[in-house]
């Protein structure tokens, strides 16, 4: 039923959340770090500083956003997939390849409803801190340079919360200030669905002995997590456009974008076409995980899937 359905895909949702967030903390900072800039060299890199200058708790900024939205916004994306699927073959026959693809993407599409909002408030909680890290670095490299300035104060700057961004955002631009980036995540979340439902679809069918029993949970496991790294390296050359037009702080000299083309085309000319393929492979650990997870607790459901942990408790 829908409910369960929902149910289910929000239970997925918090559950992967919560075990990759730190390694889409280290994909945000890594894609949003430019030439010339650059306070990471790696996911590792990453993490290690991030615990050395704002502690363990550090690696789960924005994670409570997150955490909120993920229910609907798995919700939405894996009901919206079957409602589709569902409506597609009506016809009873096997859906071709097309429809699963066109099922994917009015998945991808109806999810940037509550994803865009959530993204946006997450990637600046998230890069809050390497900004602050820089500016530090950048003041300290000034006092050496110029020792008059190391008498002076150290400013103290707040980190703002989600619910000061939403405010602002909502003051100043209104609801289409949590909507910046809408074309990008657009961008980025069809083409996802597009590859990612119909390769999952299928891998799982694979483990199947019977068309009408569902395949073990370690099959959708890995179907998720080989069709989610697969799509998420593909379309990571939009995510880091997105993470890009999204961010609404700058670290010092970094450049700013006024939408798709010219942030594509700054990123061509000045980093080379390796940039747009910036944290793809934290991505992709992010992704594989959280599909994996999110398909299991989904697609066999949370009951069945305690049962197969648990078989002596199956009588």
């Amino acid at each position: 039923s829908l409910p369960a359905k929902l149910i289910n895909g929000g239970i997925a949702g918090l559950i992967g959340v919560t075990c990759v967030f730190p390694i889409d903390l280290a994909k945000t900072r890594l894609q949003n770090q430019q030439n010339g800039q650059r306070m990471y060299t790696s996911l590792s890199d990453c993490l290690i500083k991030t615990i050395r200058s704002e502690g363990y708790f550090g690696m789960y900024r924005g994670a409570a956003v997150n955490l909120t939205l993920v229910t609907p916004e798995k919700a939405i994306k894996l009901a919206a997939n079957d409602f589709f699927r569902h409506h597609l073959s009506k016809d009873g026959k096997k859906l071709t390849l097309l429809r699963e693809m066109l099922a994917g993407c009015g998945a991808g599409t109806c999810q940037v409803i509550v994803t865009t909002p959530m993204e946006m408030l997450k990637i600046q909680l998230q890069d809050a801190g390497r900004i602050a890290a820089q500016k530090k670095l950048m003041a300290a490299q000034a006092q050496i340079s110029s020792p008059a300035a190391a008498a002076a104060e150290p400013a103290v700057e707040r980190r703002p919360t989600a619910t000061q961004i939403t405010r602002e955002l909502l003051r100043s631009k209104g609801i289409a200030g949590l909507y910046k980036g809408l074309g990008a995540t657009l961008l980025r979340d069809v083409p996802f669905s597009i590859v990612y439902f119909p390769l999952f679809a299928n891998l799982n069918k694979l483990g199947q002995k019977d068309p009408n029993v569902k395949a073990p949970f370690y099959v959708s496991f890995l179907s998720g997590c080989v069709a989610g790294s697969t799509a998420a390296v593909a379309v990571n050359p939009c995510d880091v456009i997105k993470t890009r037009l999204q961010s609404l702080q700058r670290g010092v000299n970094e450049d700013t974008y006024s939408g798709i083309l010219d942030c594509t085309k700054k990123i061509w000319q000045r980093e080379g076409p390796t940039a747009f393929f910036k944290g793809a492979y934290c991505r992709a650990l992010v992704i594989a995980p959280l599909f994996g997870i999110a398909q299991v607790v989904y697609f066999v459901g949370i009951a069945e899937f305690l049962l197969e942990l648990l078989p002596k408790h199956r009588a």
